[in-house]
């Protein structure tokens, strides 16, 4: 069963599709900005075990794409007004990449609000000494084989044919990435801004997923993250940074088999 809603909060009318084949537990799937539209399959998958409610963000300063720490604490509170809006005391929270920092930061800043955490290659800094910033604006043909372990796949060639006005969108999201870093003002988790002063006060039970060929971000990146959450398990799987478009399966039996935990 899918169920599309709009949640009403104070900052703006919230999008909601909640996907369930039964009564399962609560999860909450953050999503990333700029493959959006990859992930209803794997959603689909999770469905099978869970009610996965997939808001759009909470309208916080624009929060859609990424923005100041003000902004990113002002967009996790905002999921604690909206997860009383959806009657969720607590649930799963789980995400990719930037969605993956936001429910980080949900935890840290609303501990109750998270039963299990789960992570797909949380937001990163570093590439071959580049911040992630740079990288991801590359041109298609040189950005391709750093998002896939494969880039040859079906997955990886699925993703390169989505429609320009997407690219052109996170073409545009990038550039304000680019003009914040120039002003200091954009906040990584790590080293030592942003999430990395506040993720000791997650309480909730975390893995980290990576693919073992995520070339953007790199192994010691996921150390690194690791030793930010106390007691967080680090999970590889075989894939590059698009590890739920790569392997859907292992990805939702991972995410599945810690969340119902």
């Amino acid at each position: 069963m899918t169920d599309d809603r709009t949640v009403d909060l104070r900052g703006g009318a919230v999008r909601m599709r909640v996907r369930s084949q039964g009564r399962g537990p609560d999860l909450v799937w953050l999503h990333s900005f700029h493959d959006r539209n990859a992930w209803p399959p794997l959603l689909d998958r999770l469905a099978e075990r869970f009610t996965v409610h997939a808001p759009s963000h909470p309208g916080v300063r624009g929060s859609e794409g990424f923005e100041t720490l003000d902004d990113v604490v002002d967009l996790a509170l905002a999921y604690d007004e909206l997860l009383d809006a959806m009657g969720l005391g607590s649930a799963a929270l789980a995400g990719h990449f930037f969605g993956a920092m936001v429910a980080a930061e949900v935890a840290a800043l609303c501990p109750a609000r998270a039963r299990r955490l789960c992570l797909i290659s949380p937001l990163g800094l570093w590439i071959t000494g580049k911040p992630v910033a740079d990288v991801i604006i590359l041109p298609q043909r040189d950005l391709h084989p750093l998002l896939w372990k494969d880039p040859d796949s079906a997955a990886a060639r699925a993703w390169a044919t989505l429609p320009q006005t997407e690219e052109e969108n996170v073409a545009a999201q990038l550039e304000q990435i680019q003009r914040l870093a120039a002003m200091g003002k954009f906040v990584w988790p790590i080293p030592d801004k942003g999430l990395a002063t506040r993720a000791h006060r997650i309480k909730a039970p975390t893995l980290l997923l990576w693919g073992d060929g995520d070339r953007v971000n790199p192994d010691a990146y996921a150390a690194a993250f690791r030793g930010l959450i106390p007691g967080a398990r680090l999970t590889t799987l075989p894939g590059g940074h698009m590890l739920h478009l790569e392997a859907p399966d292992a990805v939702a039996r991972a995410v599945g088999d810690f969340c119902a935990g």
